[in-house]
């Protein structure tokens, strides 16, 4: 069986890997940069315990894991709206009721935040931004004497409110965002995506909170498989063997692949492996995909189109593998089904 703890550790150092805390609607993100070391060093040596944190912080941002007493790791792979490509993580999950945050629906103010990576931040002040989401606390901090003025103001009022000024304030000076779960944290120094930033996210780490999606008032993506019962507090991504860290293509790199392949055959959900390996030996058999009945489930669907993704990337194209896509591989999928900026 494979180690979390081991897995996790060294994926700490590892530049290609991508971390996230958050919810659906409401995210924290942190990735390596190119060439950027990182401020302070992982723990090193053996795997730590369950209840000792491991943490990378660079000057970017940063996350640490507090513990994982109790955590299910679920690995998954997901359709890409390309057809060449799919997308990879592990949910670090707990139980539904141990999942559970304050869910605040208004602005709050926390106090200085004492447990912040860097010694620098821990007399800044954390306000709970009151997105009233389950698993996570979703918070700014501050020190700016003018932000914290008007966000004192708006205490206890909704930032969704049109007429509330505090976001537009929030927009305006950047402070940090700090996601906060039963698992850890994941805190973002960069600017927030938006006017200052010519639209777009930076580069490593990042937020997003988009009201439409807070809405809906999910947990997690339908298209990430999670048990019935369990939440996903943290969110790991190793290195995806076809996608590089800005969301371009790259070469098959086969060790990533085969290292995901372990995780998946340990961690991810049966009815998705199963219905991979059978494509795979249907296609080592070369079997007519006419004769092959399609899985009734849509998570066995997805195995299925993903397996024969991944067997083309492997073994190339042949008339028999074009005939399974065009079979088995041919429905759109809608551009917001996957998020592949949420993987490096």
């Amino acid at each position: 069986m494979t180690n979390l703890e081991q897995i996790l550790h060294d994926a700490m150092a590892h530049p290609e890997a991508g971390w996230n805390m958050g919810s659906f609607g409401a995210i924290a993100e942190f990735h390596h940069v190119r060439d950027e070391a990182p401020r302070l060093p992982i723990m090193s040596g053996t795997p730590q315990s369950p209840d000792t944190p491991l943490s990378q912080v660079s000057t970017r941002g940063g996350l640490r894991l507090d513990t994982l007493k109790n955590v299910r790791p679920v690995a998954y792979e997901t359709l890409s709206p390309k057809a060449h490509r799919w997308s990879q993580g592990v949910a670090l999950c707990l139980p539904e009721a141990e999942a559970a945050m304050s869910r605040r629906s208004v602005l709050t103010e926390l106090g200085p935040d004492a447990a912040a990576l860097r010694p620098e931040d821990r007399g800044a002040i954390l306000f709970d931004m009151g997105l009233a989401q389950p698993q996570v606390d979703f918070c700014i901090r501050t020190d700016d004497a003018a932000l914290i003025d008007v966000l004192r103001a708006a205490e206890g009022a909704s930032l969704m409110d049109p007429a509330n000024p505090a976001m537009g304030a929030i927009l305006k000076a950047h402070p940090h965002r700090v996601a906060l779960t039963k698992l850890g944290r994941v805190e973002v120094f960069q600017p927030i995506g938006g006017p200052d930033t010519d639209g777009t996210s930076p580069e490593g780490p990042h937020t997003h909170v988009l009201p439409k999606l807070l809405r809906a008032a999910r947990t997690h993506s339908a298209n990430t498989p999670i048990p019935e019962g369990w939440v996903p507090c943290a969110g790991f991504h190793p290195e995806n063997p076809v996608i590089g860290r800005l969301g371009e293509d790259k070469p098959l790199n086969r060790a990533a692949f085969d290292g995901f392949q372990e995780l998946l055959r340990d961690w991810g959900p049966p009815e998705y492996v199963e219905a991979k390996a059978a494509c795979w030996a249907a296609l080592e058999q070369g079997t007519a995909p006419k004769t092959v009945d399609e899985p009734a489930t849509r998570i066995g669907r997805t195995g299925l189109r993903n397996g024969l993704r991944q067997w083309r990337r492997l073994h190339g194209d042949s008339p028999l593998a074009a005939a399974w896509s065009a079979h088995f591989d041919n429905t759109a999928v809608p551009q917001n089904a996957v998020d592949e900026t949420a993987e490096p």
